[in-house]
C-alpha cells in the first residue's frame, strides 16, 4: 500500500504513509510525528498501537484473536505438541512426522545442561522467587553456549533456539 494519509492539528499539518497490516488492517505510520508536527502520541494499554510487523504472530485483542504464522491458537492448542508449535514458530511451517522426530532429536540432544550451570543455583538466597532464578539462568546460557551467540549466523540462530526450548524445562525444574 503506498498512499499516505494526512493529520490535521490546529493550523499544523502532514502526511504519513498507510501501512497494510496483516489482516488488511490500515495502519497510519507516524513514526515521524514528533519531527512533523511536534507531537508524541499516548495510548494507554496499546490498544491502538501495532508495535511492530510480523510474519509471527497476529493480535487483536478487542476480537480475541491470536494467531501464529495464520493458524488460530485454539486450533494449535487443541491439534498440536508444543514442539510442533515452536517448530511453526521457527519454521514457518507445522511439521511433517519426519520433520518433527527431526526436531524432537534435536531437542532432546540439548537437554542437558552444563555441569557448571547447576553450581550456579546454590549462588541464589533461599528467598529469591523462582521467576528471578529462571530469568537469570536462562541469560547465562550465552555464557556457556557462547560458540553460537552471533544473531546474523542462521546457524547460531537456530542453535540457541533449539537449546532455549531444550532447556529451559530443565532450568524451570531446578530453579
Amino acid at each position: 500500500m503506498s498512499s499516505t494519509g494526512k493529520v490535521i492539528i490546529g493550523k499544523k499539518e502532514a502526511e504519513f504513509n498507510l501501512l497494510l497490516g496483516t489482516e488488511n488492517e490500515v495502519c497510519l505510520d507516524i513514526g515521524s510525528l514528533r519531527k512533523e508536527l511536534n507531537l508524541t502520541t499516548f495510548d494507554d494499554g496499546l490498544l491502538s498501537t501495532a508495535t511492530c510487523v510480523s510474519k509471527i504472530t497476529y493480535l487483536n485483542g478487542e476480537e480475541g484473536v491470536l494467531r501464529y504464522r495464520g493458524y488460530p491458537i485454539e486450533q494449535l492448542a487443541e491439534n498440536s505438541s508444543f514442539l510442533e508449535v515452536s517448530f511453526l514458530l521457527i519454521y514457518g511451517e507445522l511439521p511433517t512426522e519426519e520433520e518433527l522426530k527431526t526436531f524432537s532429536n534435536k531437542i532432546t540432544y540439548h537437554t542437558m545442561l552444563h555441569e557448571d550451570i547447576r553450581h550456579l543455583y546454590a549462588n541464589f538466597p533461599k528467598s529469591a522467587h523462582p521467576m528471578v532464578i529462571l530469568s537469570s539462568m536462562i541469560g547465562t546460557l550465552s555464557a556457556f553456549y557462547g560458540d553460537s551467540i552471533d544473531p546474523l549466523k542462521e546457524y547460531d540462530q537456530e542453535v540457541s533456539l533449539l537449546r532455549l526450548i531444550a532447556k529451559a524445562p530443565t532450568i524451570a525444574a531446578y530453579s
